[in-house]
């Protein structure tokens, strides 16, 4: 049995063709849980198009990154459970029989799949996502550490496929969660002796071409969340990887002529490391200042 979680807050018309193609999977969900973030219990819901679609209110006041799919995850009785986002669509109709592929190796717990860039993306978006999501497939354990850093506990929810038993064996996602929850997961996952597969099989369309300030807020609360949970990143340098992909994209930008573009992108990577840098010493900044700089005000209220 396979089950699908899916937090939505306000969904766009892309919701629509993710639960449509979900349908249409060579191994299809038994369940597609849709977690709806609602203001308040008068707001309307999704109209669930199939008996399989269980549309589940929670209120804005109580969401959480962690505890909200954790919730997803109790409503499940699925060997496997697979997280989505609701702008995440599939590219073909094998992605959860290629993300299930990685689970003949009984150890692997977590298997992610690949993010290709919108076609309207931008050129910087696009070489992101090649760079997160290669075309090669790979398992990584806890050994991996010395040669990837940071991108060892590397793995995104918007589009995970987890083997319940383990999942519940680490834990579960941690919450309050403003940030990595499924980085911290994998890491827990990882500590435990199970592995994580990145299966390039397994393909999504799935991008955002954030601004300056956008990057800003997200690179806080990415500081925020690795502050908090400094038992996992103090001792792996995200800044060094930064650093070392920074270097990448500019050399290949100024290589090939796009002199516009590698500016553009030192600065999107100013406003990045300040906001990081910014978000490792939420503590000690005044609430009103904090408040402006993070991405997540319901988290702080």
């Amino acid at each position: 049995m396979v089950d699908v979680v899916i937090p939505a807050f306000k969904p766009g018309e892309e919701f629509g063709d993710l639960m449509k193609r979900l349908m249409k999977q060579t191994v299809q969900p038994d369940h597609i849980f849709v977690l709806q973030t609602v203001q308040d219990e008068n707001e309307t819901m999704i109209q669930s198009m199939d008996e399989r679609i269980k549309v589940i209110p929670v209120l804005q006041s109580e969401f959480d990154h962690g505890g909200t799919r954790a919730l997803g995850m109790e409503k499940s009785d699925a060997e496997f459970v697979l997280m989505m986002t609701q702008d995440a669509i599939p590219v073909d109709d094998k992605l959860i029989e290629n993300l299930l592929k990685a689970m003949d190796d009984p150890q692997v717990g977590i298997a992610y799949g690949r993010q290709l860039a919108r076609k309207q993306s931008g050129r910087l978006e696009r070489m992101t996502r090649m760079y997160n999501y290669p075309e090669e497939s790979r398992v990584k354990s806890e050994d991996d550490r010395a040669e990837l850093g940071i991108k060892t506990y590397f793995c995104s929810d918007v589009c995970a496929l987890y083997r319940k038993a383990y999942y519940e064996q680490v834990g579960g996602f941690v919450s309050p969660t403003l940030f990595n929850e499924d980085m911290i997961i994998a890491y827990e996952m990882m500590q435990e002796g199970f592995l994580v597969a990145y299966q390039a099989e397994a393909k999504v369309i799935h991008s955002h071409d954030y601004t300056c300030m956008q990057q800003f807020h997200r690179n806080f609360d990415l500081g925020v969340s690795q502050r908090q949970y400094a038992e996992i990143f103090a001792e792996i340098s995200s800044e060094k990887e930064g650093a070392g992909y920074a270097g990448r994209v500019v050399k290949q930008l100024l290589a090939g002529g796009h002199v516009c573009d590698a500016f553009y992108f030192c600065l999107q990577c100013g406003f990045r490391l300040i906001g990081y840098r910014l978000g490792l010493h939420y503590e000690k900044l005044p609430k009103k200042l904090l408040m402006k700089c993070t991405g997540s005000a319901w988290y702080w209220k």
